[in-house]
């Protein structure tokens, strides 16, 4: 089954309606429709709404109607705006394009302050509740019913999986704020998680969690209590350096990648067998990153079967250049899907957003999704039809 592909928002789809939506939709030539069904806060500038140009949705919310039996401890919270509307069922009702749902996983800060014990605990054993932990049953468990209970519930093609493993140290909480240069080794030993949950499952792995997290925090107090500064490739070297001679952090580092992959597998084998299950490795830029979070890439394409990779590059060049890497890293596992945003930050014209289109289907990537729909200003969702024809003759 072929993917072109519109994110949105059910907010959006709602304001204009299901019917006109997927009317503008086809007319771009996609076939696709990928709906936020689990989603965290933002503040977001719709280019196009009618309603207000100004959004914030409700943190850590899901737009379809949940069956709480197929859950644990950790419940999904109904979004107050559609307790009357399930627009992923109107998608799906009408039948014209395929309904892909995407559902951020472990990225869910009102389900984390309600229960700290499941999530992200760094060296010295303070929540990041912005993280559930994938390593926490309560929190795989609602992982996983998130997936069984939407593609068991709804007619829907397939699901785009975000932040299945560990996020980064800096993530842009809200005034999220330090008075200290960050640097890529603070932030990296900063933002690893040392729950019990963790400490555990690398303990029956063999890897000696304990001293390494002792090691860990008596360097980020060291730092923080001196009065050096790195420069970036300096942080960069130090880390690299970290991940290379001390055994116990690089078999930690590894041993998280098992923790996503193996929470990945269970909902593949958990969910609707005709549904589709890709996931989206990272937002980190280059995709390689990615492994940090826990993202093996070609691990985790054996066990969903599909990479959505986001190509979100600044020039045609460097989503040639990323394409290049994941590849690589692939050899072939797998199905491997791109995202492009087609606007700002990304590209400054139509051309180099189609060179970026182009360098991708010339690479063999054919199903293209492109983000997001309610945040591109019309004429630049316009360039998305131009893209589509691309396609046609790719194929």
């Amino acid at each position: 089954m072929s993917y072109s592909a519109i994110y949105t928002y059910a907010w959006d789809l709602a304001e204009v309606g299901i019917g006109e939506a997927v009317r503008q939709f086809a007319g771009l030539g996609l076939d696709t429709v990928t709906v936020a069904g689990s989603y965290h806060a933002g503040k977001f500038l719709r280019p196009h709404g009618r309603s207000g140009k100004v959004y914030f949705p409700e943190d850590g919310t899901i737009y379809f109607k949940a069956d709480p039996n197929r859950y644990g401890a950790i419940k999904p919270a109904p979004n107050s705006q559609f307790s009357d509307a399930d627009v992923i069922r109107q998608l799906t009702a009408n039948g014209k394009l395929a309904t892909n749902v995407w559902l951020v996983l472990m990225h869910n800060t009102l389900l984390g302050t309600r229960h700290p014990d499941a999530t992200v605990a760094n060296a010295f054993g303070d929540r990041y509740v912005y993280n559930l932990c994938p390593s926490a049953p309560e929190a795989r468990a609602y992982a996983k019913g998130l997936a069984i209970d939407v593609t068991q519930s709804y007619a829907v093609s397939g699901l785009s999986l975000e932040t299945p493993g560990f996020m980064p140290y800096t993530h842009g909480f809200h005034h999220e704020f330090a008075l200290n240069r960050p640097n890529r080794w603070l932030d990296s030993l900063l933002g690893l998680c040392f729950c019990n949950h963790c400490s555990a499952g690398a303990k029956k792995a063999g890897i000696n969690a304990a001293s390494l997290q002792a090691r860990i925090r008596t360097d980020i107090s060291d730092y923080l209590a001196g009065d050096v500064d790195l420069s970036d490739d300096m942080a960069e070297a130090f880390w690299l350096a970290d991940t290379r001679t001390d055994g116990e952090l690089a078999a930690f580092l590894s041993w998280r990648c098992t923790v996503v992959t193996s929470l990945v597998a269970e909902i593949r084998a958990a969910v609707r067998k005709d549904a589709t299950v890709a996931v989206i490795p990272s937002v980190a830029r280059p995709t390689a990153g990615a492994w940090y979070e826990g993202s093996d890439l070609v691990a985790l394409a054996e066990a969903a079967g599909v990479i959505e990779a986001c190509f979100y590059e600044p020039a045609a060049a460097r989503v040639k250049a990323d394409l290049f890497d994941i590849k690589r890293r692939l050899r072939g596992k797998g199905k491997l899907r791109g995202i492009l945003r087609p606007a700002w930050p990304d590209f400054a014209s139509k051309a180099e957003f189609l060179a970026a289109v182009q360098a991708l289907l010339d690479g063999g990537v054919n199903d293209l999704a492109f983000y997001n729909w309610g945040h591109i200003r019309a004429a630049n969702v316009a360039w998305i039809a131009e893209a589509m024809q691309l396609t046609k003759g790719a194929s």
